[in-house]
């Protein structure tokens, strides 16, 4: 069940796709919250510049990895302005963080590109329970989620 701090922390992952979006990026942002409640760090998308590895939750798990005890990941949560890629999906099943808050979905993304008649992804479109095991996951939040799809039209939009 979505609580009211993970909703103030999914507000945040929509400021860093905002940020993203203004740097010209793709609209993706994300953040790490520990056990006790305390954002330890954050992240938005940084691909403009050709590596598409460069997504807020990779880097999130790579400073997890870092930083964390293994204990202190698998009790953090991270949020995210989208679901999980596989890759990001994997990077945070590979160093053990815990529960997973998405403001929108995958298949959300995949349907709002077809709308806009956008080629999918060369990397397949798979829930993050496909990707990893025994990781706590909810979302979407359709009132959140709307507001991702209008960074995304916005993003597509001034790429035509």
């Amino acid at each position: 069940m979505i609580s009211d701090s993970d909703l103030k922390h999914l507000q945040r992952c929509i400021e860093l796709a905002e940020i993203s979006l203004e740097k010209g990026d793709e609209p993706f942002g994300s953040v790490l919250v520990s056990a006790n409640g305390e954002m330890l760090a954050e992240d938005h998308n940084h691909v403009a510049g050709g590596d598409h590895t460069q997504h807020p939750e990779f880097a999130l798990a790579r400073w997890a990895a870092n930083n964390m005890t293994p204990e202190e990941r698998s009790q953090a949560t991270v949020y995210t302005s989208g679901e999980h890629c596989p890759m990001c999906a994997a990077a945070h099943g590979w160093v053990g963080l815990g529960r997973i808050v998405y403001a929108s979905s995958s298949e959300q993304l995949a349907q709002w590109l077809n709308e806009m008649e956008i080629a999918p992804s060369r990397v397949r479109n798979l829930p993050i329970s496909d990707v990893i095991r025994d990781t706590i996951t909810e979302g979407p939040v359709p009132e959140l989620a709307e507001r991702v799809h209008q960074l995304h039209r916005q993003f597509y939009a001034r790429k035509r």
